[in-house]
């Protein structure tokens, strides 16, 4: 189709006193991943919901495939695919009965319903517990069956909010997989994340968003390139912590950074190698011997640091549910 398959603007959606989304537009093209950033609480499970025709706005303007989602949704509903948080499964039936359920909701005949359910399981490596009834599966094995039933309608567009959380590195390399074979045969995925390694794998564009707006958009390339080039990556003792910012802080003009969840010290390398090697000889002369350092580009996690103002890892810990920085201070 011509023109953007997903398209927001202005989403508000409230919830009593909680502004979940505040004036969110988006677009992106056909035939690509488009991954969605955000700590919990941000508001990228509503914008889905919105999005999926399961939740009105407040105001503002959807469209899925063409179609108006909230003028028409029975009609949208036609042309997407949804796969929640948490697996939407029935236990007493057996997994091949549940894809096969959702692909009669399709509007698929029988014939045709049991070849794409046969398909998608064997796709994602359930092909040998397809007849057992799921109350039998275990969470990761459920988790696969609900993605899969998402899939089996072939939707123009597919959302997949976190789909790979809690599942075992095996089930989740299985699923990027099968998202990225169903991409190169035509449909379009919205993909909410807190893996950011799986958005850099993955997404061909990424939105950020926090407190209900976006707040950075871009390829994860050029969201890295805002970030202003590689840095210097470092971790010294305790008690030479201190020490090491003061050092750091005068040897090329930037101010080095600390994060307390990783014990880490950054700082900005904009020339590289020789910035690199500066700040060696820095640490050398101060006779601090770093436990471990190097020199890497910026990656997606620096991105989610910049614009939100916490790590991933904070953002998405069972311990840390509601997504909020832990104590501790950046910087000297």
């Amino acid at each position: 189709m011509d023109g953007p398959i997903v398209r927001a603007e202005r989403i508000v959606k409230t919830f009593g006193e909680v502004r979940a989304l505040d004036g969110v537009s988006l677009e992106f093209e056909p035939g690509i991943i488009y991954g969605l950033l955000g700590p919990n609480g941000a508001g990228k499970t509503t914008l889905i919901r919105v999005l999926t025709t399961l939740l009105r706005p407040d105001s503002g303007s959807a469209w899925v495939a063409g179609i108006d989602a909230l003028a028409d949704p029975t009609t949208a509903r036609t042309h997407l695919g949804l796969a929640g948080q948490f697996a939407a499964v029935d236990d007493y039936l057996t997994g091949r009965e549940n894809v096969e359920m959702i692909g009669r909701l399709y509007n698929l005949g029988a014939a045709e319903a049991k070849r794409r359910t046969d398909e998608v399981l064997e796709r994602i490596h359930l092909i040998d517990a397809a007849d057992r009834p799921v109350r039998t599966y275990s969470g990761g094995m459920r988790r696969r069956l609900d993605v899969a039933a998402s899939m089996v309608g072939r939707p123009q567009v597919l959302f997949l909010d976190e789909p790979t959380t809690g599942i075992d590195p095996r089930s989740r390399i299985d699923i990027w997989e099968l998202v990225q074979d169903l991409v190169s045969e035509g449909t379009t995925v919205l993909l909410t994340t807190q893996y950011l390694d799986e958005a850099d794998q993955l997404a061909a564009r990424v939105g950020v968003i926090d407190q209900g707006r976006l707040i950075a958009e871009g390829t994860p390339e050029s969201l890295k390139d805002k970030l202003g080039g590689a840095v210097v990556e470092l971790t010294v003792a305790d008690d030479l912590r201190a020490r090491t910012m003061e050092t750091l802080s005068s040897v090329n003009g930037h101010e080095p950074t600390f994060e307390p969840s990783s014990k880490k010290i950054t700082l900005p390398a904009p020339d590289g190698a020789a910035n690199l090697l500066q700040v060696v000889r820095a640490l050398d002369g101060a006779s601090i011997r770093p436990d471990d350092i190097s020199l890497r580009k910026p990656t997606l996690d620096d991105v989610f640091l910049a614009f939100t103002g916490r790590v991933a890892e904070d953002a998405a810990t069972p311990g840390n549910p509601d997504g909020r920085r832990r104590r501790g201070r950046r910087g000297r």
